[in-house]
């Protein structure tokens, strides 16, 4: 199921309002000078990370990793950029955009099961 292109699309704007969440936080988080160092820094950083640490062989990706980690280091990056989203809408204060976020993470990662268990057994 999560090898659908539909959901692998839904994974695909998840990853961009996610990382695109960090940089509104840094927005209407901070005043002053912080606050443009922030918007730009937050999102790269989040990127990055999503970018770099992979799983070897993963058939959503190009299965190259830059740094490959085990599967439920993996599933931890990824419900931690994702929730991270969702909780940088909240602290943002865009409590029902955060938790609209939220919700939708979880019904992905509901459907998407099929590769939640196997980056679990990835280990």
């Amino acid at each position: 199921m999560s090898l659908n292109p539909v959901m692998l699309a839904a994974r695909f704007l998840l990853e961009l309002v996610a990382v695109a969440s960090f940089g509104v936080f840094g927005w209407r988080a901070f005043d002053g000078p912080w606050k443009f160092l922030l918007v730009v820094a937050l999102p790269v950083v989040a990127a990055v990370v999503w970018g770099i640490f992979a799983v070897p062989g993963d058939p959503s990706r190009d299965g190259q990793p830059k740094v490959a980690v085990s599967g439920s280091t993996r599933l931890v990056i990824e419900l931690t950029v994702l929730g991270g989203g969702a909780l940088a809408l909240q602290s943002a204060g865009l409590p029902s955009w955060g938790v609209a976020f939220a919700v939708l993470v979880i019904v992905y990662h509901a459907l998407a099961y099929d590769r939640v268990v196997w980056l679990l057994g990835r280990d």
